[in-house]
Formats: structure tokens, C-alpha cells, sequence
């Protein structure tokens, strides 16, 4: 049985900082989105060259964030858009109202706007909504899946903060585009403060038999220990613990976790208890658990304690 450390080092036995995969797709939620709210946010989070990452300064950002995300989502993957989304060839849901859309943008790749004026592509997009955030507006994204608030609620002095609706346009996806992403988001962890990172990360199918070798993998050799386990919600349970450990084929059941999940992994982070089954977007759901104090330490020196490694 591989604890999550060890699985840093078999994943990363040279020391060398590995990116994380941008493929991930959260869900979406059903229910039209309201009116987007301007966010200001001037200051830099990290530039490498032409790109940068930071977060959108405003709704005209989001929407393109949002039609990046229905590029990747629904043309390129097997994501289903209703009527509205089809409509609007934008990726969206109430939740964007409200939470903060990391982007890396193409300073580079110029593209004119209605107005005829030339404004950097944006080219990569994470959503994160903070704790404080979401108890405002109705909760996580993520407790439509998993039992989160007993997790919040067991750690009251915490900060918690979700991740989601990544994506990268696919010329982009490659290691400088990815270590930016993670470096705004590292950058973000420490300006908020915030202590515990998670969300939901995706495999693709919705048959768990067939699903059984990954799934088994992340039960018996990630699961969260007690203190930070949480279940999927009991009408969307779906037992994880399929095949035994003596009877898995570690290697290849590793070869089929997504590259996300497995970038996690590298990370430290845990794995919930039981999965979720999404019919609409054809994929099997686990829970990603990352409290920061269990942050693989390369990670950390990697981009910096003070997030400096890619400052601008």
C-alpha cells in the first residue's frame, strides 16, 4: 500500500517539480446563470514570457473564460449542453457569479474585440471560490456531490477553498501553461489565507466495473485518513473498493488514472471515500482532499514560499 508521500516519490523519484494536467471537468450545474458581476483584480499572479496568469479584471473576461471552457467541455469533449448553453456557446452556471476565475493569458496571441481593439487571448482558466465566499451565496459546488460540510464543520478554525472548471485551449497544454495555473493558485492559497484545498476530479466513463483498477488504486492507496475522510452523498454512493489489493494490477491500474488526478497525487493529496457517478457529462467522480500543511514539500520550494518563483 502506497501512502500519499510515497506515491509523491514513485510518481517523482528524481525530485525534479512535475506540472499538473489541465484536463480536469467539474460538472456543470444546472440552472441559468444570472447577471456577472466586474471583478477587479489588477495585480499580476505570475508571468512566464508572453503569458500570464491573474485573475479576470472583468465580466467580459469571464464570458470569454466561460467560451474557452465550452470549447474544451462540449466541442472537444463528451460534455451535453441544454438549449442554453448551446445558445450561448458559453460554459456557465450561477456559481460564476461569484467566484474567482484565474486566467492565463496570451500577451502574444492579440485578438480584436467588438470595439476593434486588439486584447491578449485568453488561453486557460481555473474557478475558484472561497470558503467565506460560497457560505454567502449557498454553499460549494462540490456538496452537490460529496458530504463536504461535515469536513468543514470538523475544522472550524480552516479556511477552505474549491477548485474547479479547469481548462487549458489545447496549443497550450504544456508545462509553462500548467505551472502558471498552479503558480496563480498557489499565489492565491497564501494572499486568502487559505488552509484546505478540494474539489472534484473526473474519470471518464460511468460504468465503476470497468472503472474498477483506477478506483481501487485511489481506495487503497490514497484514501483520506479519519481526520480528513468524507463520503459521497449516500444516494450517490458508489463503492470504490472493487477489487482487492492483492488481486490489482497497481501499474496498470495507475497507467488509467487521468494525468490530473495523478498530478494531485504528487501533491499529497487525499482521496475521499466512495465516488459519484455523472450520466449527463459521461464520467465517475472522486473528491479531492489537499490540506496545505500536507503539501508535498517540493511543491512548495518549487514555486516558492512566498510564491516568488514566477512573479512579475
Amino acid at each position: 500500500m502506497f501512502s500519499p508521500r510515497k506515491l509523491a516519490q514513485k510518481f517523482n523519484p528524481s525530485g525534479r517539480p512535475l506540472p499538473l494536467s489541465p484536463l480536469w471537468m467539474p460538472k456543470a450545474v444546472r440552472g441559468e446563470a444570472g447577471p456577472l458581476a466586474a471583478v477587479r483584480a489588477p495585480q499580476s499572479l505570475g508571468r512566464i514570457g508572453p503569458l500570464e496568469v491573474r485573475l479576470a479584471r472583468s465580466a467580459k473576461e469571464i464570458k470569454k473564460a466561460q467560451r474557452l471552457r465550452y470549447e474544451v467541455f462540449y466541442e472537444e469533449m463528451s460534455a451535453i449542453a441544454d438549449a442554453h448553453t448551446q445558445a450561448t456557446r458559453r460554459d456557465s452556471d450561477p456559481f460564476d457569479t461569484y467566484c474567482d476565475h484565474l486566467l492565463v493569458v496570451d500577451h502574444s496571441a492579440l485578438k480584436r474585440n467588438k470595439l476593434g481593439r486588439l486584447k491578449p487571448q485568453i488561453v486557460g482558466t481555473y474557478r475558484l471560490l472561497r470558503q467565506d465566499v460560497a457560505e454567502d451565496h449557498g454553499g460549494f459546488y462540490t456538496a452537490g456531490e460529496f458530504d463536504i460540510q461535515s469536513l468543514i464543520d470538523a475544522n472550524p478554525g480552516k479556511r477552505f477553498l474549491e477548485l474547479g472548471r479547469s481548462c487549458v485551449l489545447k496549443p497550450y497544454r504544456n508545462k509553462k501553461t500548467v505551472e502558471l495555473l498552479w503558480h496563480g493558485i498557489w499565489a492565491y492559497v497564501l494572499q486568502h489565507k487559505i488552509d484546505v484545498m478540494l474539489g472534484c476530479a473526473s474519470i471518464e466513463g460511468t460504468n465503476p466495473d470497468a472503472l474498477a483498477g483506477p478506483l481501487s488504486f485511489l481506495h487503497h492507496n490514497a484514501r483520506a485518513p479519519e481526520n480528513w475522510r468524507v463520503a459521497a452523498l449516500p444516494d450517490r454512493y458508489v463503492d470504490m473498493n472493487r477489487v482487492s489489493t492483492g488481486e490489482l494490477n497497481q501499474k496498470a491500474a495507475l497507467r488509467e488514472l487521468p494525468p490530473l488526478v495523478k498530478g494531485y497525487l504528487r501533491l499529497g493529496a487525499y482521496i475521499g471515500d466512495g465516488a459519484v457517478i455523472d450520466h449527463q457529462f459521461g464520467t465517475t467522480d472522486v473528491l479531492i482532499i489537499m490540506p496545505v500543511s500536507e503539501l508535498n514539500s517540493r511543491y512548495v520550494n518549487y514555486y516558492g514560499a512566498d510564491a516568488s518563483r514566477y512573479a512579475s
